[in-house]
């Protein structure tokens, strides 16, 4: 069984600095959670030795239309469903009402 990319790079990187792992992967996921919190407020971040992730409007915008329009066939489908379905729509719908409010203030800008 194969490890997951980051796992990897992440013992590669252990064993190259003689470093333990843990402090490698808590430096790694506090640079991401860093990165994620910046593109509340920002178009692009760029992260030194990675690469530069931008945020791209145009595909957001379409992006916003497909959620707008599974919120709508997820509450019409709610009101037509099973009690059997009804707790896996409502999952559903949540996840995208969770999308939408987190693209939205994105669109804004």
């Amino acid at each position: 069984m194969s490890m997951p990319l980051k796992e990897y790079l992440i013992k590669k990187l252990s064993r190259q600095l003689n470093t333990p792992e843990s402090i490698i992967k808590t430096v790694v996921d506090d640079q991401f959670v860093s990165a994620l919190k910046a593109t509340n407020n920002y178009n692009s971040v760029e992260l030194s030795g990675f690469g530069k992730l931008v945020f791209n409007n145009a595909k957001a915008t379409k992006q916003m239309e497909k959620y707008q329009s599974q919120k709508a066939m997820l509450e019409v489908a709610l009101l037509r469903c099973d009690p059997d379905d009804k707790r896996n729509l409502t999952m559903r719908l949540n996840t995208v009402l969770k999308n939408i409010e987190h693209l939205k203030p994105k669109l804004r800008s």
